[in-house]
């Protein structure tokens, strides 16, 4: 069941006891929870707290921005790692489109990582930000390997607006493909 409220951005108060917002999309969550715990003959509250005193709000909000920038430290860890590998492909001339497709994959999953992180980022601070500069780094990193496979694979990439060709180098007919 934690793995549940840490998804949803939960943050524990104390032993047992989850905080999250006020949300339809929470109480069923915490509904659904309880009901679990119900039926395996344990005791469960749902209660929803109209409001806290400023210095509670301030631990509670401490609290949930602490879950998140653990989160954050992973990912821009994760983001360095990507950086990393790229450097090391361009260090060793490994231009392949292998080696593009699973540095994208990489990407990908660093993108909804970040969606998730930003998703249950209920108090955002600047880490936020830090994170986001910080995907939009290794989008343009890989852009930049991107653009040296093409021309180590004989293939140059043209952007031509929103649509993408790909022109063919080595003297044979040019196909292009959007």
């Amino acid at each position: 069941m934690w793995r549940q409220l840490r998804a949803a951005g939960a943050t524990m108060m104390v032993n047992g006891a989850w905080l999250l917002p006020d949300t339809d999309a929470h109480a069923k969550l915490f509904e659904q929870l309880r009901q679990n715990i119900v039926r395996q003959h344990g005791t469960g509250f749902v209660l929803d707290v109209p409001g806290f005193p400023p210095e509670v709000s301030e631990t509670v909000m401490q609290r949930f921005r602490a879950d998140r920038a653990k989160e954050y430290d992973e990912f821009a860890e994760r983001c360095a790692a990507l950086i990393d590998e790229i450097g090391k492909e361009t260090r060793a001339g490994k231009y392949t489109f292998a080696e593009m497709e699973e540095c994208e994959q990489d990407l990908d999953k660093l993108a909804r990582w970040l969606a998730k992180i930003q998703a249950r980022d209920f108090f955002p601070d600047e880490r936020r930000q830090q994170a986001a500069v910080l995907m939009a780094r290794c989008r343009g990193v890989l852009n930049g390997f991107s653009h040296a496979v093409y021309l180590a694979e004989g293939v140059q990439d043209v952007t031509d607006g929103e649509a993408w060709a790909l022109v063919q180098l080595d003297g044979a007919d040019s196909d292009s493909t959007a």
